[in-house]
C-alpha cells in the first residue's frame, strides 16, 4: 500500500513544435501527423527538426503588469531562446489555477524550483564562441605585424633565428584550410613575443590596477567606468583591435543552466532554491522525483519543476549525426518502425507540482493525474547504449506496491532506433501483454531534455479524460525486431482506456541514466467542491 504525501499537478505550460501554448499542444495531439519541419541551418540538407513555435512578444502584457516597463526587453535582449521557452511555459502553468501565483510566493522557502536543460543554449554559446574566435584573429593579425614584433623582424632578417618559429604560410594558396592554420599558428606565436603587446600590457594593467574607492555605489560605478573609457583611450592610440577578452558578451553567463530556474523564481517571487537537475533525456522525470522527494520530507510544499531545451541547432544536429542516431532521409523517422534513427527538437515544458491535500483545501484544482510513483537509476555500463538492468531498477522503483495489472498503458523512451525493439522486450518482462505503449517521438521530436516533459504531459491529458491520443502507425508497420515481441500499441486511431488504470512512462538518458513515473487519473470524489481548472472548458492559456 503507498503511503505519503498525495501528488498533483497544480499548473502546466508547454513549448513545442506547432505547439506556442498548452492548449494548441492538446488540440495537436487529437492528429496522428508528424509536427517535424524541415531544417534549414546547413542550407539544404535532409534533417527533419521540431522546430519551436515561439513569440516572447506574448508575455510582455503579463510581465508589464508586473515589473518595470524595461524588463521585457531586459528579458528579450539578455536571455537566450532556452531561458525564454522556460519562461513562457512557467507563465502558462500560473494561468490554470487562479490565485496560485501569490500563493506560491507565500510559501517563502517551501516553493521550490528545479528547471533544467540538455545541453545548454547552445545558440548563445555558439554565437560568442565565433564572437571570439574572430577577435583573436584579429588581435593575433595586429600584434603579430612586423612593425609590432622586433622578435619577428630580426627572424626575417635572419639576425634570430627562432628554431621554435611554424611554418610561414607565405607561398600556400590563400583561403585553404591549410593556408588558414599556417597563418593561425604563426600570428599565435608571434603575437606571443610582440614587443609592443607587452608594451600595451602594461600600460592596461596600471590602468586595471587602480583599486575602487571605499565610496557609495554610484562612485563605485563611476569608478568603474572611467577604467573602460581609460582602456577605450589607450585601444585608440594603439589602433588595435578589441582585445578577445572583451569581445564575448556577458549574455553567455546569463544563459547558463541554472537561469532558467533563477528567472523563474525572480518572475514567480519564489524565495525558496532554484536550481537546475541535468540527466539528459531522463531529466524531466528526475525532476519529478526530485519535487516528490522534497515534497514528502516536508522541505516544500510546492516545486515548479521543468526543462527546457534551444531550438535545433546546426552544432546540435551534427553531433546526433556523428553519434549515429539522427535520422537524414528527409523523411519523418517513427519508432518502433523503420529505426532509421530520431529528430532533435527545441521547446519547454514546466509543471507545479504540489502536496495535493494542502494545495486542494486552498480550492486549486490539479491538472492531468495524480502521480503515484516515481524511480531513478543508473546502468553503470555505457553512455548511450542503455542496459536491460538499469532502467528495470527504475520501473520496479516506480511500481512499487503496485501489479503489473493495474497499468494500462506505458509510454516508452523509443527514438526510433534498434533500441525500441530490446526496450519493448525489457520492459515486458516487468508489465504484461496486454499493456497498451505509445512513443511520441516521431511526432513532435526529441528534446534533449523535454521530450519526456511533452510525452508525459501528453500522456496526462488523454488518460485523464480516459483515452490515448493517436500515434502515426498503422498495421504492418512495425519492425520486425519490434513486432517479435507480440505487444500492443495504439495506431493512428487512438484508442479508450479504463479511467481509473495506472500508467507509465519510462525515460533513458544519455550517461545511462533512467526515470521513471507512474500515474493515475484522480478520482470524481477527490476533486468534489473545487473550482474547474482552466482545461474544463474551453480558454485561453494565457490571461493578460
Amino acid at each position: 500500500m503507498r503511503t505519503g504525501k498525495r501528488i498533483g499537478i497544480f499548473g502546466w505550460g508547454v513549448v513545442a513544435p506547432k505547439s506556442p501554448d498548452i492548449d494548441h499542444f492538446e488540440k495537436n495531439l487529437e492528429q496522428p501527423g508528424s509536427w517535424l519541419s524541415p531544417f534549414r541551418g546547413f542550407g539544404p540538407s535532409n534533417f527533419l527538426v521540431g522546430d519551436p513555435e515561439f513569440d516572447f512578444e506574448r508575455y510582455h502584457a503579463w510581465l508589464d503588469a508586473r515589473f518595470a516597463p524595461s524588463k521585457f526587453s531586459q528579458l528579450r535582449e539578455k536571455m537566450g531562446p532556452m531561458v525564454q521557452y522556460a519562461i513562457g511555459s512557467f507563465i502558462q502553468s500560473l494561468q490554470q489555477n487562479d490565485g496560485i501565483e501569490p500563493y506560491l510566493h507565500s510559501l517563502g522557502t517551501r516553493c521550490h524550483v528545479y528547471v533544467g536543460t540538455g545541453l545548454g543554449d547552445i545558440t548563445v554559446q555558439h554565437e560568442q564562441s565565433l564572437r571570439y574566435e574572430r577577435a583573436l584573429r584579429r588581435w593575433n593579425e595586429f600584434w603579430a605585424s612586423p612593425d609590432r614584433c622586433a622578435p619577428l623582424q630580426l627572424h626575417q632578417q635572419g639576425l634570430d633565428i627562432d628554431p621554435d618559429a611554424p611554418a610561414e604560410p607565405d607561398g600556400m594558396e590563400i583561403g585553404t584550410e591549410a593556408w588558414i592554420d599556417a597563418k593561425h599558428a604563426w600570428e599565435s606565436h608571434w603575437t606571443a613575443k610582440s614587443d609592443a603587446l607587452a608594451s600595451y600590457l602594461s600600460e592596461a594593467a596600471e590602468i586595471q590596477a587602480e583599486p575602487v574607492p571605499p565610496s557609495s555605489g554610484s562612485a563605485k560605478l563611476g569608478s568603474i567606468r572611467q577604467k573602460l573609457n581609460r582602456i577605450k583611450a589607450l585601444n585608440r592610440r594603439w589602433d588595435c583591435p578589441e582585445e578577445p577578452w572583451a569581445s564575448v558578451s556577458p549574455n553567455l553567463l546569463w544563459n547558463i543552466a541554472n537561469i532558467p530556474a533563477a528567472q523563474i523564481s525572480m518572475i514567480g517571487r519564489i524565495t525558496g532554491p532554484a536550481f537546475a537537475p541535468v540527466a539528459a533525456c531522463a531529466s524531466f522525470g528526475i525532476a519529478v522525483k526530485m519535487a516528490i522527494d522534497s515534497i514528502r520530507l516536508g522541505h516544500a510544499t510546492a516545486v515548479v519543476i521543468g526543462m527546457t531545451d534551444p531550438p535545433p541547432h546546426p552544432v546540435t544536429i551534427s553531433g546526433f549525426y556523428s553519434a549515429n542516431v539522427l535520422s537524414a532521409d528527409a523523411d519523418v523517422s517513427r519508432p518502433l518502425t523503420a529505426l532509421k534513427g530520431t529528430h532533435v527538437s527545441g521547446g519547454s515544458c514546466v509543471w507545479i507540482l504540489g502536496d495535493a491535500e494542502a494545495l486542494m483545501a486552498k480550492g486549486f484544482k490539479p491538472v492531468g493525474m495524480e502521480i503515484v510513483g516515481v524511480g531513478s537509476s543508473s546502468d553503470a555500463h555505457h553512455i548511450i547504449t542503455p542496459s536491460k538492468s538499469g532502467p528495470q531498477l527504475a520501473m520496479r522503483a516506480a511500481m512499487e506496491g503496485l501489479s503489473a495489472e493495474e497499468i494500462a498503458t506505458w509510454d516508452m523512451h523509443a527514438t526510433a532506433t534498434p533500441g525500441d525493439a530490446t526496450e519493448i522486450q525489457h520492459s515486458l518482462e516487468l508489465l504484461h501483454a496486454d499493456v497498451i505503449f505509445t512513443a511520441r517521438k516521431g511526432t513532435f521530436g526529441h528534446g534533449m531534455s523535454v521530450g519526456g516533459g511533452w510525452e508525459l504531459t501528453a500522456q496526462h491529458l488523454g488518460m485523464s479524460k480516459g483515452k490515448l491520443y493517436p500515434m502515426a502507425l498503422t498495421d504492418g508497420e512495425l519492425h520486425a525486431d519490434v513486432e517479435l515481441h507480440d505487444a500492443r500499441f495504439v495506431h493512428n486511431e487512438g484508442c479508450a482506456v479504463d479511467d481509473s488504470a495506472y500508467s507509465g512512462k519510462l525515460s533513458m538518458g544519455i550517461g545511462g541514466i533512467n526515470s521513471c513515473v507512474i500515474s493515475r487519473p484522480w478520482k470524481a470524489e477527490d476533486l468534489e467542491g473545487l473550482s474547474p481548472s482552466v482545461h474544463d472548458s474551453p480558454a485561453e492559456t494565457l490571461k493578460s
